[in-house]
């Protein structure tokens, strides 16, 4: 039987900007795109997105609810006895945190470049606000 971990990381709010892009939504795509790629490259399948609801303050007292984008992530762990799932190692956690928060956050990445480097897809470039 297998045990799966989980990954839940907020969705991307804003598009990436990048070369012979144009629209928004293919911006967005891209952000979406960058995010999949980098924890599907670490071995964490794509499960699903939910939209949930997130309790917050507001001013001294009062609270409000907001909805957040999550994207879901899964991967198999190693079971006792279980000769036939590899165990997956995790190194680089903290850069893969690191890096969908920054695209959550709207913030400019360093160095956000695909770990296969595509000749036909152009380089994504950061914009300047």
């Amino acid at each position: 039987m297998s045990q799966y971990e989980y990954k839940v990381v907020p969705a991307p709010k804003k598009g990436l900007k990048v070369k012979g892009v144009k629209s928004s939504e293919d911006r967005f795509a891209h952000a979406l795109e960058t995010v999949m790629n980098t924890l599907g490259a670490e071995g964490w399948e794509y499960q699903r997105s939910d939209t949930l609801p997130s309790e917050e303050r507001s001013g001294l007292t009062g609270r409000v609810t907001t909805f957040q984008n999550m994207l879901v992530f899964r991967r198999a762990t190693a079971v006792a006895g279980d000769v036939t799932e590899p165990v997956v190692v995790d190194t680089a956690e903290d850069r893969t945190t690191q890096t969908i928060a920054a695209v959550a956050e709207e913030t400019p990445l360093v160095e956000a470049k695909p770990l296969d480097a595509d000749p036909a897809r152009p380089e994504p470039k950061v914009a300047a606000e």
